[in-house]
């Protein structure tokens, strides 16, 4: 596999060998061992599945303590992913990177502890695997808009389809706030 190291450190776009002849393709998708030699220095404790049909805008998404980091790769269709760098100490925090993945390229993106992570379904259906590093906990789950001028994140949609949770999330500012980062 290949591994590219994104704009915002720790955050990794994977592309792993794709075996292909007449009857299909097969690739590896995950292996400690080799993960783990690239720099992604995890344990994963949990498998997570999403649908979503077009137009839909899933986030900005984070847990606090213990946090959660994600290897997200898209088995259906394709989706623009956004990461935005949440730790304090970070020389890019606040910036945030997107990236497109599609089921036919079999990327993945690996999204480190301390960042935010969101995406939009870009196909009329577009299914989305990811592991996580610590259990879902809804008490420590956090969500950040995904259209707050500050971050001015680009996505390639307009009018997304949003849950309750995601059209009423914090601003980055009071984010910020909370954190005591001025």
């Amino acid at each position: 596999m290949e591994v590219v190291e994104l704009p915002l450190a720790g955050l990794k776009l994977i592309r792993p060998r794709v075996f292909k002849d007449a009857r299909g393709h097969f690739l590896e998708t995950y292996s400690e061992p080799r993960y783990r030699a690239a720099g992604i220095d995890c344990t994963f404790v949990q498998d997570n599945f999403s649908r979503s049909f077009a137009r839909t805008l899933r986030g900005l998404h984070y847990q606090v303590r213990p946090g959660q980091a994600k290897l997200v790769r898209v088995t259906f269709g394709c989706t623009f992913h956004v990461a935005v760098d949440l730790r304090p100490n970070s020389s890019t925090f606040g910036r945030s990177h997107g990236v497109e993945l599609d089921a036919s390229e079999a990327n993945e993106l690996f999204v480190p502890l301390g960042f935010a992570h969101g995406f939009c379904a870009l196909t009329s259906v577009a299914d989305v695997v990811y592991k996580v590093s610590a259990l879902y906990d809804p008490t420590t789950e956090r969500a950040i808009r995904w259209d707050d001028p500050e971050l001015a994140i680009t996505w390639p949609i307009t009018e997304p389809l949003l849950s309750e949770r995601d059209r009423d999330a914090e601003s980055f500012a009071a984010f910020r706030a909370r954190v005591h980062i001025p």
